[in-house]
């Protein structure tokens, strides 16, 4: 097939969009291998593209080509962990900061009002239901940081940690314990911003950090 034919780039972005997913929902879990016969077979798709896929899954490190032999998906490591949380908590920061200056008032009281409702809620029974809504919630709040940030590249930069972090996820779902807390750390972020603090919303980006680190068994 030439490789000027339509076809060629529209699979080369299926198979990486079909990588991606296979990641970020963990079909594909931190850690582990996979052999490029395996992987073809799971997203079903031509050799050529899934290995364009692969090649582009490692240029954003969530994968690493072993020749010859397969790939292996980043692995929940101390290093890794701290550089990918490190990278959000650098980044989440100058993005409070500029919230806090110039934000939407609407759009940051209905997201506290969010963190609220999930903060109340893991008062009582932790259900599937509020765990799987205390991770949008979550999202959302670090998504609306980027978004503060109004830069596309630092956008995209933030889109690729994303995913990155949704992968390590894997390897230590969200436990109930971690809600409440989790909910109140980012409500402080929430009332520095509301209040027009930008210097305070940094700050408590760093403690939710700090925070974060320790739930992963991690210490400044």
């Amino acid at each position: 097939m030439d490789d000027t034919a339509p076809e060629v780039p529209q699979l080369r972005e299926q198979a990486f969009v079909r990588l991606r997913q296979l990641l970020v929902d963990g079909g594909l879990r931190p850690g582990q291998f996979v052999s490029m016969p395996d992987l073809v077979r799971q997203l079903g798709l031509p050799i050529a593209p899934v290995r364009e896929a692969v090649k582009r899954a490692e240029a954003l490190s969530l994968v690493t080509v072993v020749p010859k032999r397969g790939v292996f998906v980043m692995d929940a490591t101390p290093e890794t962990i701290r550089h990918t949380f490190d990278l959000r908590a650098i980044l989440d920061q100058e993005g409070a900061r500029r919230l806090a200056l110039c934000h939407d008032a609407e759009r940051v009281a209905a997201l506290h009002q969010a963190h609220q409702d999930v903060f109340d809620a893991a008062h009582g029974t932790i259900t599937p239901a509020l765990q799987q809504r205390a991770k949008e919630v979550d999202w959302s709040m670090h998504q609306t940081l980027a978004d503060a940030l109004d830069n596309p590249i630092a956008r995209d930069l933030y889109a690729a940690n994303r995913d990155r972090i949704s992968i390590l996820q894997h390897a230590r779902p969200l436990l109930p314990d971690r809600i409440r807390p989790a909910m109140a750390e980012h409500l402080a972020i929430l009332d520095c911003i509301t209040a027009g603090d930008a210097n305070a919303a940094a700050d408590a980006v760093r403690a939710h950090y700090a925070q974060t680190l320790r739930w992963w068994g991690l210490f400044d």
